[in-house]
């Protein structure tokens, strides 16, 4: 005999509860005792052991799975509550372990429970209170010391605030920072509008991606946010710097010369379009400025000489780079010795001066008597000679530092001639293969470490085709001086040092810190590489041994 999809499904659920099955066979057919076979065949009696079955089933297959955490949420986050056991555990709703054998039922079975679900929903209401109870207790033993910590911020003296912002500005600069702490509320915001946390501003392609066009009303909310920051932020501004502007820049420069009367350091850098009315409101309104950088940008050379000459004597460091009109400035190198004659640091970088653009040198009778520090590197080939060097030089004796990374043409007779006595760092190694394979082996090493053996911290020669007996006699005066613990530096890649030569000199220098050693032709293979550190130039030592 076949049972209908049904049949089965009551006889099994009969069997677990008995009371059902009584109460159903009472009604539907009045016997004396429980026949189940006669009981299956009962159209009524199927219909309402199923509607108590879908009764008992519901609670369980209707609500979702235990979960072992809580989600609340706050004014600005989510807050995560965990416990390592359940917190539903033990509550109203929780079904019996019993059903789980009826998860192996066949598909026709599973479309009743299906229908179970929603019948059953809407019956028992208990658990589903109780479980709404329990959500709103146990946040509260959390979220309660929340609601009265998360005003703290409001509670905090403007002045330690301002102290704990100037930090951060240190570290990661004003902007954005400022302005979106700013944001925070009515204290965060006064705290962040003071000029004290705004001497030094950096300004990048905040508004649009580098390289593409803006629209008319991108530019005029360029425009009107320089304008606000200058009038409302930029009173006791210092140190402003651009980076990345394609457009707008001569306007930026011009609204905070006229807005900052303390600015102090100005830099340009990977821009273009600065003009020459730009360098004429410099003059006019920045009485106090002392530094311009203007590396990797283009702008009117025009413009910076004319500033340069009625302005350059506050002038202390000018830095620019090699650019299709920028060469020219050294045409006018006697101009920018007269008229700066407080400039500390000048450095240009890949910039090829010809002989013709020094002619005019040797007129100057000043030179720059308190330069400090002078870079003329190039990663390509220079023209620069001991003459080009001595016109720029000639009056320089406070020179600390000297780049002169890629001028070939300078000779150690030439760096012996100069008139500075402390000179601390030294860089003249040849970074490029063309000049280098074209050079001839160069000699009087030991003049340029004689007459700076006391004061040298860092000593730069890599890829120098020094003979092997003049870097010898070099690094013997290099040891004789070692009692002054001065050298922390020294690179001599590519250069033909021989294993006596280096013991000489790294055995007495104490304070050495670096190292390079790499293609050396002339040492074993296990020695030519770089070395950091005391410990890492010991080992060295053993290894010459």
């Amino acid at each position: 005999m076949e049972y209908p999809e049904g049949g089965p499904l009551i006889q099994s659920e009969e069997r677990e509860d008995s009371a059902p099955s009584a109460s159903t066979v009472s009604h539907g057919g009045g016997g004396e005792g429980p026949r189940p076979r006669r009981q299956t065949g009962k159209r009524p009696a199927g219909k309402s052991v199923k509607t108590k079955a879908k009764k008992y089933k519901r609670s369980r297959v209707s609500r979702s799975p235990q979960v072992n955490y809580t989600v609340q949420q706050g004014e600005d986050m989510l807050l995560v509550i965990s416990s390592s056991t359940s917190q539903y555990d033990g509550s109203a709703w929780t079904p019996p372990r019993k059903g789980a054998k009826k998860r192996k039922l066949t598909k026709g079975k599973l479309k009743t429970t299906q229908v179970k679900k929603k019948k059953t929903a809407r019956t028992k209401s208990k658990p589903e209170n109780k479980l709404c109870d329990k959500e709103k207790e146990e946040p509260s033993l959390f979220v309660g010391q929340i609601s009265a910590d998360h005003r703290w911020g409001e509670n905090v003296p403007e002045e330690v605030l301002i102290k704990i912002f100037q930090m951060v500005v240190i570290h990661d600069g004003a902007v954005p920072f400022l302005c979106r702490v700013g944001r925070v509320c009515r204290l965060w915001h006064s705290a962040a509008s003071s000029p004290v946390l705004w001497h030094k501003v950096t300004l990048g392609h905040c508004w649009i991606a580098p390289g593409r066009s803006q629209l008319p009303k991108t530019e005029q909310k360029v425009k009107d946010t320089i304008n606000w920051l200058a009038q409302n932020r930029f009173s006791l501004l210092r140190d402003f710097s651009l980076y990345h502007w394609k457009k707008n820049v001569s306007y930026a420069v011009d609204v905070v010369a006229q807005s900052c009367p303390h600015l102090r350091s100005l830099t340009i850098s990977n821009c273009t379009g600065l003009s020459a009315s730009a360098f004429n409101i410099l003059g006019l309104h920045s009485r106090s400025l002392q530094s311009i950088n203007l590396q990797y940008s283009e702008f009117q050379a025009e413009g910076i000489l004319e500033y340069l000459e009625n302005h350059g004597n506050q002038i202390e460091q000018f830095l620019f780079t090699h650019g299709l009109k920028n060469d020219r400035l050294l045409s006018a190198i006697t101009a920018l010795q007269m008229a700066c004659p407080k400039l500390k640091t000048f450095r240009m970088l890949n910039v090829r001066p010809l002989h013709k653009t020094m002619r005019t040198a040797a007129d100057s009778t000043l030179g720059f008597p308190l330069l400090e520090e002078l870079c003329i590197a190039t990663t390509s080939f220079s023209y620069m000679t001991d003459k080009d060097l001595w016109d720029i030089l000639f009056g320089s004796t406070k020179l600390r530092v000297l780049d002169l990374r890629g001028c070939s043409r300078i000779t150690p007779s030439g760096l012996a001639a100069l008139p500075c006595q402390e000179l601390e760092c030294l860089f003249w190694g040849q970074y490029f293969s063309s000049s280098v394979a074209l050079s001839t082996p160069k000699a009087g090493l030991h003049m340029v470490t004689q007459k700076w053996c006391q004061t040298l911290q860092e000593f730069d020669i890599a890829n120098q085709l020094f003979t092997s007996e003049d870097l010898e006699k070099a690094m013997c005066h290099l040891a004789q001086a070692a009692e002054t613990d001065t050298l922390r530096s020294l690179n001599l890649s590519g250069t033909r040092i021989t294993p006596p030569a280096l013991r000489s000199v790294v055995c007495k220098s104490t304070t050495l810190r670096y190292l390079n050693l790499s293609s050396c032709r002339y040492l074993p293979r296990g020695v030519k590489r770089i070395y950091r550190g005391q410990e890492d130039i010991r080992q060295l030592l053993d290894k010459l041994d």
